[in-house]
Order: C-alpha cells, then sequence, then structure tokens
C-alpha cells in the first residue's frame, strides 16, 4: 500500500493486475516453492500483457531469487527487501537489455517507515513495527529473506498510527514477522501498546500472528479491559502437536509448555478467539504424529487453524533431508486438517449465537455490510434491512442469529456512534 500511495503522490494512474500498463511494481513472496512458482507465473504474464512496459520487481522473491527473476524475458529492475520501499528512486526511463540488480546484504539496525498522503480509505488498517526474525526455524526461509529480527523507530509508527487515525481509520493491526520481538530504545511491544491506545480516533487494536514465547501475560489485563482499545483475539502459530517433531523444527517450546500457555490466556480473557498455524508434512513425520497434531488441535481451546504443507527450500535445513513426506500424503493431511479446523470455526460461532456483540462495520457489498466483533468473528447484515442507511466506519451492537458458511449473519440492536 505504500508503494501504491507513492506512485499515486508521483503522479501515476494506478489500474487493476491484468489492465495494460506503462510500468509493473510485483511486490513477491518466497515463503514456499508454489509462492515463487506463482511470482514467476505473475512477472510473465504481466511482461507478456505489457511488451514495453517498465517491469520492477521487488520483495522476498527478489532477495533469494534474483537470478532466476534475471532469466524472465522483460524484466528490467529486481530490488530485494532492503531496498524495496524506494522502488521508484531506481527505475528508469527506458527498457533494459539485462535486468539492474539491487541487492544489499539486510540491515540489522532498527528501521523507520516513509509513508506519504493521504491513504485510500479504509476502516482497519496494517501498522508494520518489526521486520525479520532470528529464531531460524529450520523449515523458515524468512530469516535468510528477510533478514534478523530488527524493530522499527517507536516515534515514526506512532507518526503512522496519529495519521491513519486522521484518515478516520479505526482499527489498527499490527504486523512483521516476530512481532512479540520488538524491542526499540523507547520500550518493547507493550510499549507500543499503550502508545497506540492513546491515539485519538484509534478504537481497537488487534495483534496479527505472534509466536508462543514471545508473548508478554501482562497483554491479557490489557485486552479483558473495556477501556483499552487491544481486541481479544491470539494468533498463536503451534505448527506440530508432537514433542519430536517440534525440536526437528527448532521450535522454542514444548507441547506441554504451549498448551500450559493457551489454557492461562483462555481462562484469563473472557470470549479469547484463538487461531493457530499447523503445518502438515514435516521431513519425518509418521501418521501417529500427525494424527497428535489434530488431537492437540480439537481437544484444546483452538477456534480455527491455517494448514501448511511442508515445502523443501534452498537454504533452510529441512528441505535437505531424506525423509521427505511424499506430496499426496502432504495433501491427504492438509486436507484432513482444514475440514476439522472449518469444523471447529462453525461450533464456536454457532456457540455465539444469540449474544449481542460489538462490530465495525467495513466498506459495504452490493447485498449487506461486513463487519467483524471484538473477537474477530465475521458478521454481515443485509442492506435491505437498513433502509439505505450509510453503515461505513459505525460502530454498533449486532445479535448473532444464523452462521452461514464461514461468516454469521446478524441484526442491528443498537448503534453505538
Amino acid at each position: 500500500m505504500l508503494i501504491q500511495q507513492r506512485l499515486k503522490d508521483e503522479g501515476y494512474e494506478i489500474v487493476p493486475f491484468g489492465e495494460v500498463a506503462d510500468l509493473g511494481i510485483i511486490n513477491t513472496c518466497t515463503v514456499t516453492n508454489l509462492a515463487d512458482s506463482k511470482c514467476r507465473q505473475s512477472i510473465r504474464q504481466f511482461a507478456r500483457k505489457n511488451p514495453k512496459a517498465y517491469t520492477a520487481v521487488v520483495g522476498c522473491y527478489s532477495q533469494m531469487g534474483f537470478k532466476e527473476i534475471a532469466e524472465i524475458g522483460g524484466v528490467d529492475l529486481i530490488i530485494g527487501n532492503q531496498d524495496k520501499m524506494s522502488v521508484l528512486d531506481f527505475i528508469g526511463q527506458g527498457k533494459n537489455e539485462r535486468p539492474v540488480i539491487i541487492r544489499e546484504r539486510i540491515s540489522q539496525d532498527d528501521f523507520s517507515i516513509s509513508f506519504f498522503g493521504d491513504a485510500p480509505f479504509n476502516q482497519r488498517a496494517n501498522l508494520k513495527i518489526q521486520d525479520g526474525c532470528s529464531f531460524v526455524c529450520s523449515f523458515c526461509i524468512i530469516p535468510f529473506a528477510r533478514g534478523a529480527s530488527r524493530s522499527r523507530d517507536l516515534r515514526n509508527l506512532l507518526e503512522e498510527g496519529r495519521a491513519k487515525a486522521n484518515q478516520g481509520v479505526r482499527e489498527i493491526i499490527l504486523s512483521g514477522v516476530n512481532i512479540g520481538t520488538y524491542r526499540s530504545e523507547d520500550g518493547n511491544l507493550l510499549t507500543v501498546l499503550d502508545a497506540l491506545d492513546g491515539i485519538r480516533g484509534i478504537d481497537r487494536i488487534r495483534i496479527s500472528s505472534i509466536e508462543p514465547t514471545t508473548i508478554p501475560k501482562e497483554l491479557f489485563d490489557r485486552m479483558k479491559s473495556a477501556d483499552y482499545a487491544l481486541l481479544p483475539f491470539f494468533h498463536i502459530p503451534l505448527q506440530a502437536g508432537s514433542d519430536r517433531v517440534l525440536r526437528e523444527m527448532k521450535r522454542r517450546y514444548t507441547i506441554g509448555e504451549y498448551l500450559d500457555f493457551l489454557s492461562l490466556a483462555h481462562e484469563s480473557v473472557p470470549g479469547l478467539y484463538i487461531g493457530t498455524d499447523i503445518m502438515v508434512g514435516f521431513p519425518g513425520e509418521t501418521d501417529l504424529e500427525f494424527e497428535e497434531s489434530c488431537r492437540v488441535f480439537l481437544d484444546n481451546p483452538f477456534d480455527y487453524c491455517h494448514v501448511f504443507s511442508f515445502s523443501e527450500r534452498k537454504g533452510n535445513l529441512a528441505g535437505r533431508r531424506k525423509d521427505q513426506v511424499p506430496i499426496m500424503e502432504r495433501q491427504r493431511r492438509s486436507s484432513r486438517l482444514r475440514r476439522l479446523s472449518a469444523s471447529k470455526r462453525y461450533d464456536f460461532y454457532k456457540a455465539d449465537l444469540g449474544q449481542n456483540m460489538r462490530v465495525l462495520f467495513e466498506n459495504p457489498r452490493p447485498d449487506a455490510w461486513p463487519s467483524y466483533t471484538d473477537n474477530y468473528i465475521r458478521v454481515v447484515v443485509p442492506r435491505d434491512a437498513m433502509n439505505g442507511e450509510d453503515l461505513a466506519n459505525r460502530c454498533a451492537e449486532v445479535t448473532l442469529e444464523k452462521v452461514a458458511a464461514d461468516f454469521v449473519e446478524g441484526r442491528i440492536a443498537r448503534m453505538l456512534d
């Protein structure tokens, strides 16, 4: 979004991907082999559609797979993570015979982000507070693509937070690679939360994914306080339900330690919605160990899980192992765990039917007003029930009435503003 906004500030007109363009900036991911493949596909698709356009490729895959990208016809500029936010400073006036590659070693220093002008209006917005990771799990390539953990200057991120509030943003989602490791000369994650809570106009703060060993217990009191903006939601990666697999993954906790913390969080914060990540098909994972992951997920207060199949990557330790789980078996395990996740999410939603919950309405769909409750239940209210009233960016109490697929249908009990 920051790159897009700078383009607008420089006078560029943004067009949807797939339409004719004079300039293409493709921001890439490299979490899995599939992500790499999709990035290459998108680059080729843009280049075929726009053979005369200046094409820049930035981001994680540019950092790690720059040699592969350089072989794709039509690419003019390749920039790694260190300099991707300055991409416009490197864009040339014409096509290059060979791509220019800018790929510096990622700095370990704390950082600031420049943001520009007025952003497109959204009710909810991400606020990046941290980048990189120093944990080096054996399945992960992120430390090589993003570098070691480093934190954003507190004054800089608060400046952006105030700017978003002035633009009408009411919910801030803290983002980063390993945000629980935030440390700056001004404080830690709790310092960030307390400072954001003091910004007028920010009514809701949500933490994105956070590692279990980095969560301060002081968050619990903040989550359950009606006077504090932090919402009752955790997404805490588990990755596996087997201690042996966790050791092989080089995770920093045992199942017992993880579940003790999970139980404490669940008991401490009423209505807490808890999600997790689980990886299937890690090298050497047996059928029994996969069943342990399913059992841990089912028997504990998780409400959904994101399922990932292990992907062999150059640079990660586990990708070199000889005991890889067959692809078809990884797919079978993924499918089963996703079905279990859908069932638990449905049960969580169903248990809340009949209750009144606070929501923040987003921009309308043709037939409904979408929103999220404080604890991250997706709720829609039919537009025809509102007689044309504009609900965008307004809060209300909504009665949850019916579970429908991955959301809940509701009706407004009363408007709050």
